[in-house]
């Protein structure tokens, strides 16, 4: 299929395909006498398996890792497992870092509203600010 055929069913720029053409995530394709390049059916399975990783947050370079080798088309199955679960501690130490920032956040709140009776906003920043000194 052209290049444009495959941003349309695939969602993504034309652009963004070179791109991951030119980065080795697909398979370099051989231009046609007419100048066009004809892509296999099989890429569109790959740019999908190439956004869903991204969206999980995946950089370029991992991704590498998760595609099919560009010369035989095989998955090196424990690489795959290997780089998912990896991503998967990522992912759950983020969720603990961001638990942890959440629950700050909400003691600040919690601080601020609980400003003593007459105190002034700005003297209660500074109450507050001091807090975090400690």
């Amino acid at each position: 299929m052209k290049i444009g055929e495959l941003a349309q069913m695939s969602g993504l720029s034309a652009s963004r395909i070179r791109f991951y053409e030119a980065q080795g995530l697909i398979p370099k394709v051989e231009r046609q006498g007419n100048g066009y390049r004809r892509y296999p059916p099989q890429v569109l399975q790959t740019l999908n398996i190439i956004q869903r990783a991204q969206q999980a947050g995946f950089s370029l370079d991992e991704l590498k890792l998760l595609l099919p080798d560009p010369l035989t088309g095989e998955f090196n199955e424990d690489d795959l497992v290997s780089s998912l679960s990896r991503k998967v501690e990522q992912i759950e130490a983020m969720q603990l870092h961001l638990a942890q920032s959440r629950e700050q956040l909400l003691a600040v709140i919690d601080d601020i509203r609980s400003r003593p009776d007459g105190m002034g906003c700005n003297a209660n920043a500074e109450r507050v600010l001091k807090s975090f000194k400690h």
